[in-house]
C-alpha cells in the first residue's frame, strides 16, 4: 500500500495558528506600549544582560558597588593612578608657603647686605657729628668742656645733648687714643663709688695721664660727653 504525505490534523493546525497569533500580538503590543524598566519584573534580568552605563548610580541599591570587583575594603594608594588626580589644595598652599619662605629669607639676606653699605638706618645717619670721634661703639667728644662745673651739672649737660658722661675705665682708655688729651684738672665720669649723705657723694675722675681717682660731686671739673653712634 502506497504511503503518502501525512497531513496535520485540524486540531494541530488550529493550535499552531493560535500560537503564531499570540506571539505576534505580544511583540506588537510591546512596540506599541513601549517596553521600559517599569514593565520588567524585579530581579528578572541578570546584570550581564544590562548595557554599560544604562543604569544611573542613584538607581542602585546602597552598598551594592562595594561588593563588585576585587575590592572588599578601602582603596589603597598603590591602586590609585596619581596622574589621574589633581593637586591637593593643601599641597598647593604648602608649595606657595615654601616659595614665600624662600622669598623672606632672600629679602632678609638682601636687607643685611644693604645694611652694611647703608648711609642711614631708619632715617638716622650712621656716623659721628663734627667735634666727636668714634670710640668703643659710640661718638666721644674730641675735647673737654670749656668750663668746669659740678658732676650733676655735667651729667645734665650731656643728657641735653643726647648722651651721657663716660665710664671711668673707658675714659681712661680713651685718653690713650692718639691726639686725645684729657684736662689736667681731671674730668668727670659717670661712676659714683661713695655716697656720704643726700646730695653729697664722691664721683670718679680721670686725669690726663689716665689716672683714676674720685672727688666730691660738688667740686667743679671739666667733662666730655659720649653720644650714641646714630645721630
Amino acid at each position: 500500500m502506497r504511503q503518502g504525505i501525512r497531513l496535520p490534523s485540524p486540531a494541530l493546525a488550529i493550535a499552531a495558528l493560535a500560537l503564531f497569533v499570540t506571539l505576534g500580538g505580544t511583540v506588537y503590543a510591546a512596540k506599541v506600549a513601549g517596553l521600559n524598566g517599569r514593565a520588567i519584573k524585579v530581579k528578572s534580568l541578570p546584570g550581564n544582560r544590562l548595557k554599560p552605563h544604562s543604569v544611573a548610580a542613584n538607581r542602585l541599591k546602597p552598598g551594592v558597588l562595594s561588593t563588585l570587583g576585587q575590592h572588599s575594603g578601602p582603596i589603597t594608594g598603590a591602586e590609585i593612578d596619581e596622574l589621574s588626580l589633581g593637586q591637593v589644595p593643601n599641597a598647593a598652599h604648602a608649595e606657595t608657603a615654601d616659595t614665600a619662605l624662600s622669598a623672606v629669607d632672600a629679602q632678609t639676606a638682601l636687607n643685611a647686605v644693604n645694611a652694611v653699605t647703608a648711609n642711614s638706618v631708619n632715617g638716622y645717619s650712621a656716623g659721628c657729628l663734627p667735634g666727636t670721634q668714634a670710640f668703643a661703639g659710640a661718638c666721644w667728644q674730641s675735647s673737654s668742656s670749656e668750663t668746669a662745673i659740678s658732676a650733676p651739672a655735667a651729667a645734665a649737660s650731656c643728657a641735653a645733648q643726647g648722651g651721657t658722661l663716660p665710664e671711668a675705665l673707658q675714659l681712661a682708655a680713651f685718653a690713650l687714643e692718639p691726639s686725645v688729651i684729657l684736662d689736667k684738672g681731671d674730668e668727670w665720669s659717670s661712676e659714683i663709688p661713695v655716697v656720704s649723705s643726700p646730695g653729697l657723694y664722691g664721683v670718679v675722675t680721670v686725669s690726663d695721664s689716665g689716672e683714676v681717682s674720685f672727688t666730691a660731686s660738688t667740686n667743679t671739673r671739666k667733662f666730655r660727653c659720649v653720644i650714641p653712634l646714630l645721630t
